[in-house]
């Protein structure tokens, strides 16, 4: 294994990236904490101030950080464009949106549905139990918003800020998922008899499923039976376009045109969790671009080690006279301590990942809650 001192990661050119026409979705992936939402945003807003690029940043997280951070007073499943940035020289926009699962979903039915049938499934309480609530919807619901935003052609690029990094898979796995689901035998049992016509949907299904059913029926009950044959039956003819769709969209997130960037912060769950999500990547295909390690911190005299700070500290303190200097040596080395930590840490994505290019951002003293923050942290991302 390299040594950790050794262990020198080529530097992340954000700005390429950000810059490059052919570059049209940066997805933001990583734990939950780590400055994530706040990165996907400073990375839009600078695409669009520095390089001129119609941008649209999609958050998946419900929290309200990005909306508040652009001076929004609210972010929903439509782009609205963010007012007051400096685009003057370089002619670009910047829109931001927050996904609504349910008004996704709705949307699909309503496009590829009549108003009769779109009604009907409005009305299925397995579709509005689903629509709102089941895991996977959310991740699914962002691989269709995110395909439509790239089918209607209208932005240079578009920004995604996944949720936590597990999420995150779910979001890359959800194609596979759905197939998984549109073929499985209970969903194929179901649909049979609904092709079928004739007697009542409940009853066909009965029929197919025989002592099967009783034990569904004992599991779920009969209503939900029901109303599950009802909806699966209602989204029939719109199945094939859901798995379509989600096989073009992953499609487009294993070209050329897509980059993933991982985002961390220099704590071992952080980087576990990074290093995972960049295996996947891996294994998928899909082109990471790079890590960025944010909330690193850096002694502003790098080259006074912990040791020597903490000894010159008790000279001075047995000599007297001197507390406030005194208390400066102290901080110095529990922040110098603290850097050799967070580098440590880092090393082990390093050392599984040395090809990756990283950029590591310095600790911000306050939260970024405004343009100029995101301003500032995305010079500090673009510069290495």
């Amino acid at each position: 294994m390299v040594p950790a001192e050794n262990v020198a990661p080529p530097p992340l050119d954000v700005d390429r990236i950000l810059a490059d026409p052919g570059v049209r979705i940066v997805v933001c992936c990583g734990a939950g904490g780590v400055g994530k939402t706040t990165t996907a945003a400073a990375l839009a807003l600078r695409a669009a101030e520095q390089h001129g690029r119609r941008t649209v940043v999609l958050t998946i997280d419900p929290a309200r950080r990005l909306a508040q951070s652009l001076g929004l007073t609210e972010l929903d499943n439509t782009p609205r464009q963010v007012k007051g940035i400096d685009i003057e020289a370089s002619g670009g926009e910047l829109h931001a949106m927050m996904l609504d699962m349910k008004r996704t979903f709705d949307d699909v039915v309503l496009q590829h549905t009549d108003p009769t049938k779109a009604a009907e499934i409005f009305a299925n309480p397995f579709y509005q139990a689903m629509s709102s609530t089941f895991a996977g919807t959310q991740e699914y619901m962002a691989m269709e918003k995110l395909g439509q935003l790239h089918a209607r052609g209208e932005w240079d690029l578009i920004v995604v800020d996944t949720p936590p990094s597990r999420s995150a898979l779910d979001f890359l796995d959800a194609p596979a998922r759905l197939s998984r689901f549109l073929d499985g035998r209970m969903l194929r049992l179901l649909l049979a008899p609904a092709r079928t016509g004739g007697r009542s949907m409940f009853s066909l299904v009965t029929a197919s499923f025989g002592m099967f059913s009783k034990v569904v029926q004992k599991v779920l009950g009969a209503q939900l039976l029901t109303d599950l044959s009802g909806f699966v039956a209602a989204l029939d003819s719109m199945f094939g376009g859901f798995r379509q769709r989600a096989e073009q969209t992953y499609r487009i997130l294993q070209a050329r045109e897509t980059a993933f960037l991982l985002v961390a912060a220099p704590e071992p769950d952080a980087v576990r969790e990074a290093a995972y999500f960049a295996g996947r990547l891996g294994e998928e295909q899909m082109p990471l671009a790079g890590l960025v390690l944010n909330r690193v911190h850096r002694p502003a005299v790098p080259d006074l080690g912990p040791a020597e700070s903490l000894a010159a500290a008790e000279r001075l303190a047995g000599a007297g006279g001197h507390e406030g200097t005194v208390d400066v040596l102290r901080a110095h080395a529990a922040l110098a301590q603290q850097a050799i930590r967070e580098q440590q840490v880092a090393t082990r994505f390093t050392e599984a990942f040395p090809a990756v290019p990283t950029v590591s951002v310095t600790a911000q003293p306050a939260d970024v809650h405004d343009v100029d923050g995101l301003r500032t942290i995305g010079t500090a991302i673009s510069r290495p």
